[in-house]
């Protein structure tokens, strides 16, 4: 097994609290109770929970809406800390996997950004099957999708100041 290993960074100007509860606690209702997102209903279809409560060791099944490329995937909360803003999780089940992973795992951190928004650092990490290599030109759609979902949430809070204050 070979573990490929990217990191990505994403500015804001909104605060790191506010995009935490957004982008991170509140991700799973954007497409639902948050209607004003607009490219999200498409994207996914729904979120349920399988076992856990919202914190660590929670599984969670997202099945994608028809425009979507994936049908589903399954994730395991692997920690998460509202005080320093971070969240980690692995994709351990579905057709993201493309049957040549065993699992994605992702790491995000908030830090507060010297103009008063925040930084976004994530840490993604492909746990490939046996000697299988990833290309970085293979993964460069994951990539704009989660730049792109964080900065659909940020026009959201952008467009609505009064949302989590």
């Amino acid at each position: 097994m070979g573990v490929f290993t990217y990191e990505t960074q994403v500015t804001s100007s909104i605060p790191p609290a506010k995009m935490f509860k957004a982008f991170v606690l509140d991700v799973d209702l954007l497409g639902g109770p948050l209607p004003n997102i607009v490219p999200l209903p498409q994207a996914i279809k729904n979120v349920e929970i399988l076992e856990g409560d919202g914190g660590p060791g929670t599984t969670k099944k997202i099945t994608f809406g028809v425009d979507s490329q994936f049908k589903y995937l399954k994730h395991t909360i692997e920690g998460i800390d509202k005080e320093n803003f971070t969240y980690s999780y692995s994709v351990i089940e579905g057709d993201a996997l493309m049957d040549a992973l065993k699992k994605i795992s992702y790491e995000i951190k908030l830090m507060p950004s010297p103009t008063g928004g925040c930084i976004c650092k994530s840490t993604c990490k492909y746990h490939t099957k046996g000697d299988i290599e990833i290309k970085e030109d293979e993964i460069k759609g994951s990539k704009e999708r989660a730049s792109g979902l964080f900065k659909v949430v940020e026009s959201y809070l952008l467009a609505n100041p009064d949302t989590y204050n």
